[in-house]
């Protein structure tokens, strides 16, 4: 294969969850590193890397087709990169199958871009889906720039082994990044613009380390002292598993003012018996229970969760107890799924697949449950005022978006810019926005 000129612009598409948006970014402050920029809207990028997800059905075989989108008018393709938890999972069959990429690069190796990006200009194709001892974290280009809100990730990796994920696969053991780098990483990104700073992690309450004072401290620990941040003004985390909520972190709920009154806890089914197959290691009474204290310590908290339907087995009777969970709650918003089958995984070979019809039955159902239950909180929220971080302008003149503490999509008119907190009496509901009016 022939050399290639060196990039001038990159595009970095990242899909899934917000661990995927974290790295996707860090990708692109490494790609700027080498001087290349990014490329604007409408303009052909020299270099594409797409920031893969695998936790739906077929993602690889998605992949493949936004590979196949990337090909220009005049049947050239720009330099593609395959990164993520497909890349992870496929490795070398991406190169098989799709000869146009020249890089492949697993979530735990992307910090290696730079030089991947030599051999690829050499005309080399190169993989790399390791898992090294020295993480990406340790190389990675300090945060220079951000919009008010910024993800941190803490942590990393899956050790809980759900049958029906490929997380501990495709990401690893659970490692917690060090104490001091995130109090750093998280000064550097109020530096850059920042108020709000979500942690982040595939299990982000199992984070542990040692304080400054060596002391051990879990996320509950992290968070306190990140809250004595002066510029930092808003904490939120994401995404918990219910035997990883401490006293201590449900504590801080109703200590640490900064803390948002945001929880999301995955529980995925409302059957102990589904659970248990799913190797959840919680019950629905356990889960509840963390939910009472993390109401009793923050009575104003707003619940957010995941569900899949039509887990193999699953009957109908055993749906309907994951309804009235929903129904018990009354969630501020949550993710639905249906079940995807993920090679690999013990679930995919479990008995008693539920039909196609049945699922998307069921997901209907389920959705539309939930969404009577975010409508009902929203409506609830009415006639409260409360500090709105502006994120964006809207569509309409003077229109600005921005989120509440309980993370509701607020939209307003008025005097305001972009990273003010401003004060907004929640005047009119709808099920995924909440009308405000600025007060002065």
């Amino acid at each position: 294969m022939a050399t290639t000129p060196p990039p001038q612009t990159y595009r970095v598409k990242s899909f899934g969850c917000q661990m995927n948006v974290y790295d996707g970014e860090r990708m692109a402050e490494l790609l700027g590193e080498q001087g290349i920029r990014p490329a604007t809207e409408g303009e052909d990028a020299d270099l594409v890397v797409l920031n893969t997800c695998h936790i739906r059905e077929k993602a690889a075989e998605k992949v493949y087709s936004d590979i196949g989108r990337l090909k220009r008018d005049d049947g050239t393709v720009p330099l593609i990169a395959v990164a993520g938890c497909v890349a992870q999972a496929e490795g070398e069959e991406i190169m098989a199958r799709a000869p146009t990429v020249r890089m492949v690069v697993g979530p735990q190796a992307y910090h290696r871009l730079p030089e991947m990006l030599v051999e690829a200009q050499a005309g080399r194709r190169v993989t790399d889906t390791d898992m090294p001892a020295e993480t990406k974290f340790d190389v990675l280009p300090r945060r220079r720039r951000s919009g008010p809100t910024a993800f941190l990730t803490v942590q990393e990796g899956c050790d809980k082994f759900c049958t029906y994920c490929v997380v501990p696969y495709t990401r690893g053991a659970e490692i917690s990044r060090a104490y001091a780098d995130l109090i750093d990483e998280a000064q550097r990104l109020l530096e850059a613009g920042a108020k709000e700073i979500t942690l982040l992690g595939q299990n982000v309450n199992a984070w542990s380390g040692e304080d400054g004072k060596g002391r051990p401290v879990g996320l509950d620990g992290l968070i306190r002292d990140l809250a004595a941040l002066p510029d930092l003004a808003r904490i939120r985390y994401t995404t918990s598993h219910p035997n990883d909520m401490t006293e201590g972190l449900i504590a801080a709920h109703g200590e640490v003012a900064k803390l948002m009154p945001f929880l999301h806890l995955p529980v995925q089914s409302g059957s102990d018996r589904v659970l248990k197959a799913m190797n959840r290691s919680h019950s629905v009474a356990s889960y509840l229970a963390v939910l009472d204290r993390a109401r009793t310590a923050r009575p104003d908290i707003a619940l957010s969760g995941d569900f899949i339907v039509g887990f193999p087995g699953e009957s109908d009777a055993e749906f309907e107890e994951t309804l009235s969970l929903v129904e018990s709650v009354g969630y501020a918003q949550c993710f639905s799924f249906k079940y995807s089958a993920r090679p690999g995984t013990p679930a995919a070979t479990m008995d008693g697949h539920v039909a196609p019809e049945v699922m998307d039955e069921r997901l209907r159902r389920l959705q539309a449950t939930l969404g009577r239950s975010q409508l009902a909180f929203n409506r609830a929220s009415l006639g409260k005022t409360c500090e709105v971080l502006v994120e964006r302008k809207g569509k309409l003149p003077g229109q600005w978006l921005g989120k509440s503490p309980w993370l509701q999509s607020v939209h307003f008119t008025g005097e305001a810019a972009v990273g003010d907190l401003v004060r907004v009496e929640l005047v009119e509901a709808g099920p995924n926005s909440i009308a405000g009016r600025l007060v002065q």
